[in-house]
């Protein structure tokens, strides 16, 4: 049986409530983990994983994935005397010699203030004896190529090469809220940072079938699986937007579309996500970035609305969001490509700077209620990345 240690993340500094957000992150960890025999195990401050020998790899993409700890770490676990702890301190020394390690740290600490040792002399005890053991090893308390770390806790335990994990807070502890997914790079990414603050995120694409392909389609299914491998699934709902792109097209300004276009969307959103008991709309919107997202237009585009929308990049430049979607590995599928239906029928001088009253006029005269009910009567649902165990 192989013992890997969790540290959970922000959920430490809750308070009175840690005991829920620590029930939310169990709960999450052993949805991921079904089916592996691995056992989860509560301690003070930490979790425990117990893996059986031949699925690490199961357990380490699930640890990989899991929102809201700070870290994991496979781990040594001895009874706590000082002599087991040492002797497992030189055996975790001699692993990382035997992988090319040339200088290390100990780091050590001692929530168990009955154990003999306090957390100084265990560095010092145990460095010195990792040392007379492998004269060729280095101390290095500045820039050491491996940390060997112990915590004396209701055992013993001592590792090295700690991971760290996705922070944030636990998936399912901070409500539900509804993700305008596009095929873009924007959005997906939203949803994975309001996944990692705890939201449970379901997702509304729009689909222009036969002006948009059905290979967008996919790619935003595709899109809403990767993100849903983090935030413990994703219900999405692809809703055919054609005839309400149609309408817009024959009868609003055409300098006006894009604008009347985001408006629509948000309305089709917001109805659904009262549907899904939501509390707010999640956009990929940045500041700027394109017409649709002057400061202007975005008061225009959510004027008609009762829910919030949350717009977690909003100050963010391409650059950066385009560094989180590569380490979350949406890019690649995000630039695809096959356009979504918000490329359609743009016109090429849309409005920069609209007014809010006027957009308003503009929006009522497409009659367009009905358009979105009957889109949404027709939404298909698609479940991604879902665990087996989800509801």
């Amino acid at each position: 049986m192989i013992i890997y240690l969790v540290k959970p993340g922000e959920l430490v500094l809750k308070g009175g409530n840690r005991k829920r957000f620590e029930i939310i992150l169990s709960r999450n960890l052993a949805a991921l983990l079904k089916g592996s025999g691995a056992r989860i195990i509560t301690g003070t401050g930490r979790f425990y994983v117990h893996c059986p020998i031949g699925m690490e790899e199961t357990v380490e993409n699930s640890l990989n994935r899991l929102l809201g700890i700070s870290g994991w770490a496979k781990t040594r676990s001895v009874e706590k005397t000082p002599d087991d702890v040492i002797s497992a301190c030189i055996a975790e020394a001699a692993f990382l010699r035997e992988n090319g390690i040339n200088t290390f740290k100990i780091e050590a600490r001692r929530t168990d203030k009955s154990f003999p040792l306090d957390s100084y002399k265990i560095r010092c005890i145990a460095g010195e004896a990792i040392l007379n053991s492998f004269p060729d090893l280095k101390v290095d308390v500045k820039k050491p190529k491996s940390i060997i770390d112990v915590e004396i806790r209701e055992k013993a335990y001592i590792y090295s090469n700690a991971r760290k994990g996705r922070r944030g807070l636990p998936v399912g502890s901070a409500g539900r809220g509804l993700l305008l997914l596009s095929g873009g790079i924007d959005s997906p990414v939203a949803g994975y940072m309001m996944a990692c603050r705890g939201m449970k995120v379901d997702a509304v694409y729009y689909h222009a079938h036969p002006y948009v392909s059905n290979e967008a389609k996919e790619k935003a299914i595709k899109l809403a699986e990767i993100v849903g491998s983090y935030s413990m699934g994703i219900r999405l709902y692809v809703v055919g937007f054609t005839a309400i792109q149609q309408r817009i097209r024959e009868r609003a300004p055409e300098e006006w579309r894009t604008v009347l276009l985001r408006m629509a969307m948000m309305e089709c959103a917001e109805t659904l996500a009262f549907m899904r008991k939501c509390k707010c709309l999640i956009t990929g919107e940045s500041l700027s970035q394109v017409a649709s997202q002057t400061i202007e237009n975005i008061c225009c585009t959510q004027s008609r609305l009762k829910m919030p929308v949350l717009r977690p990049l909003i100050g963010m430049n391409k650059e950066d969001i385009i560094s989180l979607a590569e380490e979350i590995n949406t890019y690649k599928t995000s630039i695809l490509p096959y356009d979504d239906c918000c490329t359609l029928f743009n016109p090429p001088h849309p409005v920069l700077r609209g007014d809010p009253a006027l957009a308003g006029t503009h929006y009522e005269a497409l009659e367009i209620k009905n358009l979105i009910d009957e889109a949404l009567k027709n939404a298909e649902p698609v479940r991604c990345s879902f665990p087996e165990n989800e509801t």
